[in-house]
Parts: structure tokens; sequence; C-alpha cells
């Protein structure tokens, strides 16, 4: 994941960019589950990535979004939408997802876009937060990952 800007030195980067390592690795599991047919792990590891982006999207949309929507309102707008595209589907992981073959691989096309989606905000989301938000809106960002939580543990300090 990027590291060239020097954002991940704020903790609220570099919890979101954790997240992000996170969804890429459980994508990569669901990839092999796909190649060896099995559906129930997919939905498994499907589940897992809702419950890192839970958290994960409270605090972009509720903390980093706002702060950036005035600078840059259509990637915004642009990238929530594709949130919602991305729920849509790992939404039904706890659905009759065994009984449609066609879901598989619509997880999978769905899992490309979200692969799309995080790398959108590491190489342009965070640092434009990096460049354009003030400390109050930083502080703001920050209670709404403290209201938010996440999915990770933290790392020792």
């Amino acid at each position: 994941m990027c590291e060239y800007c020097g954002c991940q030195a704020l903790e609220t980067i570099d919890e979101l960019t954790r997240e992000h390592e996170r969804v890429v690795t459980l994508i990569s599991h669901i990839r092999d589950a796909r190649g060896d047919g099995a559906i129930a792990r997919m939905a498994e590891l499907a589940r897992a990535i809702t419950s890192v982006l839970g958290p994960h999207t409270g605090v972009e949309e509720r903390g980093l979004f706002p702060a950036l929507a005035g600078d840059f309102p259509e990637q915004i707008v642009a990238l929530e939408d594709e949130y919602r595209r991305i729920e849509a589907v790992l939404a039904e992981a706890d659905g009759p997802f065994l009984t449609d073959p066609a879901w598989p691989d619509r997880l999978v096309e769905t899992l490309a876009l979200l692969r799309e989606h995080i790398l959108k905000e590491q190489d342009g989301v965070f640092p434009a937060a990096l460049a354009h938000l003030d400390t109050e809106q930083w502080e703001a960002v920050e209670k709404v990952r403290a209201e938010a939580g996440s999915a990770l543990s933290r790392p020792p300090a």
C-alpha cells in the first residue's frame, strides 16, 4: 500500500490503511476459496470483510468524506456510490447465496471494484486529506473513529 506521502503517520489514516490491508488479505482468501469451489467459505470471508468495512466506512462517510466533500464533491459521491454497490453484494453472504449460482462471480467482480476503491483512497483520498484537513477537521474524524471503533486490534503503543 501507499507509503510515499506520509499520511500514515496520522493514527487515523494508519488505522484506515491497516483495515484496507486486512480487506485485501481477505479478498485473496476469497479468490482461493472460489478456485476450490468453497462457496460457504467465500460467504464466511465476505462476512469478515463486512465486519471490517462497517466501522471503516463509518469513519470515512461520517468523518473523512464530509471534510473533503467541499473540495472534491464528485469524487466523494462516486466513492460513496461504490460503497453502496459493494455493501449490497457483500450483504448477500447472509442470504441464499448457495442457491444462486451467479453469486460467486458477482462477489469476485464486486471485490475487484473494492480493490480499485481501496487504491483510490490510498492514492487519492488519504493524501488529499493530509493536504486539506486542518486540526479541527482531524479531531472530528478522530471522534468518529472513537465512536465507530474498529474490527482490528490496535498495535501496541
